[in-house]
């Protein structure tokens, strides 16, 4: 006997149909699993809303989006004694080895997960204190950002529905 095929119930509630993924760090490490979890939700069907705040405003930042960093320092997952990653270079090393082994795995680029979660109709959204405390302006984001929100309207968001935090 053949085994069925599982599909994506239908009649979702509104619990289970809303994602909220915080992004309040601003490297590679970061950025790719929060993109991930964010665009696999709506393919999923979830409606899904990303809030960046502090460090992972970086990834919102026009000059910044295509060249984030591995952090080579604090970084328990780094196959390497943490003292080695204060090391000048290891940082852009770190981060050279991990482009590397994303293109190997045909990850896309950052730049382009960004575009793919618009596409699939994630609500980008910066935080509006983080931009006041760290003098972030609207014009050096990037066109994809859906507004400018503060925690409470972040909240209000993720109410009812699955939260992660990054």
């Amino acid at each position: 006997m053949m085994a069925s095929t599982t599909t994506v119930r239908e009649d979702r509630t509104t619990h289970d149909s809303r994602l909220l993924v915080i992004l309040s760090k601003g490297t590679m490490d970061m950025v790719y699993p929060a993109f991930m979890i964010a665009t696999t939700g709506a393919t999923m069907g979830k409606e899904v809303h990303m809030f960046f705040t502090f460090w992972g405003m970086d990834v919102l930042n026009k000059k910044k989006v295509s060249s984030l960093k591995v952090a080579s320092v604090g970084n328990p997952g780094m196959p390497m004694p943490n003292i080695l990653g204060m090391i000048p270079g290891m940082t852009s090393m770190a981060t050279s080895m991990m482009r590397g082994k994303i293109a190997k795995a045909k990850v896309p680029s950052i730049p382009d997960m960004i575009k793919t979660a618009k596409e699939l109709g994630v609500k980008i959204h910066a935080c509006s204190t983080t931009l006041e405390v760290m003098g972030i302006s609207k014009e050096t984001m990037i066109p994809e950002v859906d507004d400018i929100v503060g925690a409470a309207t972040m909240l209000e968001l993720g109410e009812g529905g699955q939260i992660i935090f990054i």
